[in-house]
């Protein structure tokens, strides 16, 4: 893993290195890595054994400078089997996004039949990862599928660069980061990326295994400028969990991803 992090805590905030920018534009902050330090703040704060994190929404609804960032996390509800957490990320400009966590106490799987997400048949990447064109992603891709063609599109990810400082990054922060992925894959097209994310919501049923994460768009639907997709998250075991996304038009279109 490159020895580079994202983010240096400094003083409570998250000081952005040059590599946390956005693709879509060289001064603001990747909406992927907000949505990685909410996670990895909610979980050092609000995890603990016995409690699985099921869900996690992402809202992305202010772009932000290359400004330190701060997080502040909320405990809303601890029942026996149920936690309810939140995160408020702020820059010196005011609130950026936030971030809402349930935790579901983990016991006895059901016996019987149950409906059932099948395994991809991708195997773990060989060669190397893509290159961008104008951007190259600070973390590995590999494009398993010609995007924007209309079909199901999958790629696998593998992240290079540790969030913050040198701590190790966990499998949820590991699924935060690839889950704003579903964003460009559930709503790329023949002209590129035209839309861009307001949110994600990631639902998981077990947390990733390994580095690698795998992701399949599963399908697009948009009207007058307004874009909701779905993905299916895997590692290389199988399938974790699920993602959606509510997107806007754009008018510049990225193509490079």
């Amino acid at each position: 893993m490159a020895t580079s992090a994202f983010f240096t805590r400094k003083e409570g905030e998250f000081v952005p290195a040059p590599h946390a920018r956005s693709p879509w534009s060289p001064d603001m902050l990747h909406g992927r890595l907000l949505g990685g330090l909410a996670a990895s703040a909610l979980e050092e704060r609000h995890a603990e054994p016995g409690l699985h994190f099921a869900r996690l929404t992402v809202d992305l609804f202010r772009n932000s400078p290359m400004l330190p960032v701060t997080v502040e996390t909320t405990l809303v509800r601890d029942g026996r089997r149920i936690r309810v957490a939140d995160a408020v990320l702020s820059t010196a400009q005011g609130v950026i996004g936030r971030a809402s966590a349930v935790l579901l106490r983990q016991g006895e799987q059901p016996g019987g039949r149950l409906p059932h997400t099948p395994a991809w048949d991708e195997p773990p990447p060989a060669g190397a990862p893509a290159e961008g064109q104008g951007w190259n992603p600070p973390f590995d891709l590999w494009r398993l599928t010609d995007w924007g063609q209309g079909g199901r599109d999958r790629v696998w990810l593998r992240e290079t660069h540790p969030l913050v400082d040198d701590e190790p990054l966990t499998p949820l922060t590991r699924a935060a980061l690839a889950a704003d992925f579903a964003s460009p894959l559930a709503n790329v097209g023949s002209a590129g990326v035209s839309f861009i994310n307001a949110d994600y919501t990631l639902t998981l049923a077990r947390l990733p295994e390994g580095e690698l994460i795998g992701v399949e768009a599963g399908g697009h639907l948009s009207a007058e400028g307004v874009a909701t997709g779905q993905v299916t998250l895997h590692d290389t075991t199988g399938p974790i969990g699920f993602c959606v996304v509510t997107a806007v038009a754009n008018p510049v279109a990225l193509t490079g991803r």
